[in-house]
């Protein structure tokens, strides 16, 4: 088992000055299962690979337990990466795939067949170890290429967005199975992903990257109830929290003619550069109800609205500030709005999410 810990760890790419990963400070436990999540173009991907050995490192250095591996090569690392593309030989059967790299070890055949098998009926496999990989479904051939990385014991699993060119139902079926079985196996592993639902719902941490910078890393719960910035609040939760620029008076945020109440220490700290009047509140769609014109809230039209069967999302824009901004709220799926309706939106009190306007930062 090992640790992971980047150190100011950079990646500047060839002909940019603009690191992809800049100072990256990052300890992963042993024995966690940590996942790199953000938009395109953040880094999760170049770290990833960083720790593999398959990106040099142009500042700083990563080390599995006490050692550097900044510099060595990534067989030299002891860790087993698991693909996008699966990259499964095609010409061999799924027993060959996973034993492939045991081979090369010269371990007995024996000992290789046990392995194999071991491997095969942890992932439910067995009865496909003599197929071609042509011969499988996607889902399949994902758990061939998880097969082959646990074969190999490793000190650390890499996964790149393996679960990418999986339909809906097959990426939710497998994305447990992943994190059931590293729960199994106890092997710490990073796991890259662009999907913030999958992250929420598998890593014990969740680090948030943009622009090659860490936003936060912690657990899917405090990323949920205190994001530390306006970006990570937008990423994380679906659908996105409505994040408003409003104005700031001496009662709190003003929504048209709603006032959101805020304590004196947040309106205090929203005005700390240069007196501004104005501040960022963040509500999640799950922590709005809809109520009637008589008991007040912030005035809604509707534009969309998705019913999922328990539940529904209504879409729509509000009007304040002299701009019109669009809104979610959701809501049982009795009684749904219809399109064009106005509804009147009010948010429940003490989930409120309260940013600086210009640094982002968390004032709540």
């Amino acid at each position: 088992m090992a640790t992971v810990t980047y150190q100011d760890a950079s990646r500047i790419y060839p002909g940019t000055d603009k690191p992809a990963v800049d100072k990256l400070n990052l300890e992963i436990q042993d024995g966690e299962f940590l996942v790199l999540v953000g938009p395109s173009g953040c880094g999760k991907s170049t770290s990833l690979r960083m720790l593999a050995g398959l990106e040099e490192i142009d500042g700083g250095s990563v080390f599995i337990n006490e050692t550097d591996v900044s510099n060595l090569p990534p067989k030299s690392r002891d860790i087993a990466m698991v693909f996008q593309n699966y990259a499964l030989y095609p010409h061999m059967s799924v027993f060959d795939n996973m034993a492939f790299a045991l081979k090369l070890r010269r371990m007995p055949k024996a000992e290789i067949k046990s392995k194999v098998e071991d491997a095969a009926k942890l992932l439910d496999l067995t009865d496909y170890l003599g197929r071609k990989p042509k011969a499988l479904s996607g889902g399949q051939r994902q758990r061939v290429a998880m097969g082959r990385a646990i074969v190999r014991e490793p000190q650390v699993f890499l996964m790149d967005e393996p679960l990418s060119n999986l339909d809906a139902k097959l990426r939710v079926q497998t994305r447990s199975q992943i994190a059931s079985l590293q729960k199994r196996l106890g092997i710490t592993t990073v796991y890259v992903t662009h999907d913030q639902v999958e992250a929420m719902t598998m890593g014990h941490r969740i680090a948030v990257l943009k622009d090659g910078l860490l936003q936060q890393c912690d657990t899917p719960r405090v990323l949920y109830e205190k994001p530390q910035n306006t970006f990570v609040a937008g990423f994380i939760g679906s659908p996105a929290m409505n994040i408003k620029t409003v104005s700031l008076t001496e009662g709190g945020a003003l929504f048209g003619d709603v006032t959101l109440p805020l304590s004196r220490e947040v309106r205090d700290a929203a005005t700390t550069d240069g007196g501004a009047k104005e501040v960022t509140v963040g509500i999640r769609p799950e922590h709005c109800k809809i109520g009637s014109e008589t008991s007040g809230g912030i005035p809604i039209e509707v534009d969309l609205v998705e019913e999922l069967g328990s539940e529904a999302y209504v879409y729509g824009h509000a009007a304040y500030n002299g701009s019109s901004e669009r809104f979610v709220v959701r809501t049982e799926s009795v009684n749904v709005p219809r399109l064009a309706e106005t509804v009147y939106v009010v948010p429940e009190p003490g989930h409120e999410h309260v940013f600086h306007t210009t640094s982002g930062a968390r004032l709540n």
